[in-house]
């Protein structure tokens, strides 16, 4: 069973956090994002985070969301095996 897109794009943040190093609290500020919209993404209780979402969180990096979502795990992503999308 392939590891969801959710886990895949939770532990990029987390990875991106960790390397300049900002809280997932910080983060939030940064990209104006809702408290709750972050947590359910890092939580996976959000399977597909909006383009919107994605965008601020890219912003927030300082990256564009084509360079945000430029990343190993997800461009090795069988989407053949995604029962979810």
């Amino acid at each position: 069973m392939p590891v969801p897109i959710s886990v895949l794009i939770a532990a990029h943040i987390q990875k991106l956090c960790h390397q300049r190093g900002i809280s997932i609290y910080r983060l939030v500020q940064m990209g104006g994002l809702a408290d709750s919209t972050l947590d359910n993404i890092m939580n996976r209780r959000s399977a597909y985070p909006s383009i919107k979402t994605l965008v601020r969180i890219a912003n927030a990096f300082g990256l564009t969301v084509a360079e945000f979502l430029d990343f190993p795990a997800l461009n090795d992503y069988s989407y053949e095996d995604d029962t979810d999308a």
